[in-house]
């Protein structure tokens, strides 16, 4: 059965989420702050953690650092907050995806499970059977799920992982951010095209000089160039 943590310092918001849960037949256990959260997280298994920002003891963000130390499991993030600059802070942290309060149980619920069906797949691993490949110093290990850049390892959030696997695995076809959005992110996504554009950025500053290979097309999407 699909576990779910949710974590947040509102009862009455998690009773909410716990009841959305549970009538799709999820199984929800509770946090009431990101200290609660990461203690549960090191002693348990989940598939998926909802977690709110704004929280007493450990907010979202730091909880999410420290979760991130030991496990990839997906976090959905709470945000009472819209602002860009929120979001991009929460990618570099490896938050696979955003609610903004008030949020509906039907959006809710279509993330959730967009993000389970992104976990359960095994879209990205390998290209054409071949579990590696190398690009001068760039070096893609598919089924371990590694990039080496020069002979230094590339620290990568799970979600530019799947980015960069996807690119690869579409080598020189020009995709546009929906395509992109629909395969990676799993949904048509409700907000803008900037998620894409946010992680296409950071994954090109862990890629350094191999970063040429993720080409822009203006008015459209990227494409990688191998």
């Amino acid at each position: 059965m699909t576990r779910i943590l949710i974590v947040d310092d509102e009862e009455r918001i998690r009773s909410a989420i716990r009841e959305y849960i549970e009538f799709e037949e999820w199984e929800a256990v509770e946090a009431k702050d990101g200290m609660e959260a990461v203690e549960l997280s090191r002693n348990d298994k989940f598939d998926i953690i909802i977690m709110d920002i704004m929280m007493p003891r450990l907010d979202g963000y730091s909880a999410c650092k420290e979760i991130r130390k030991r496990s990839d499991t997906p976090v959905l993030m709470l945000s009472a907050r819209g602002e860009e600059y929120d979001k991009l802070f929460g990618f570099e942290l490896g938050v696979d995806d955003y609610v903004v309060k008030p949020f509906s149980g039907k959006e809710l619920i279509a993330r959730i499970k967009a993000i389970l069906q992104r976990s359960h797949a095994k879209l990205f691993e390998d290209w054409d059977g071949v579990p590696e490949i190398q690009l001068q110093g760039l070096v893609v290990d598919f089924r371990g799920r590694k990039v080496i850049v020069d002979h230094n390892p590339a620290s990568l959030t799970p979600k530019e992982y799947d980015l960069l696997f996807f690119l690869i695995r579409n080598r020189n076809i020009a995709l546009s951010r929906e395509q992109i959005l629909s395969k990676v992110w799993g949904y048509d996504y409700f907000g803008d095209n900037r998620t894409v554009d946010a992680h296409i950025k950071m994954l090109r500053s862990n890629l350094g000089p191999y970063r040429k290979h993720i080409v822009t097309l203006r008015g459209m999407g990227y494409k990688f160039e191998a």
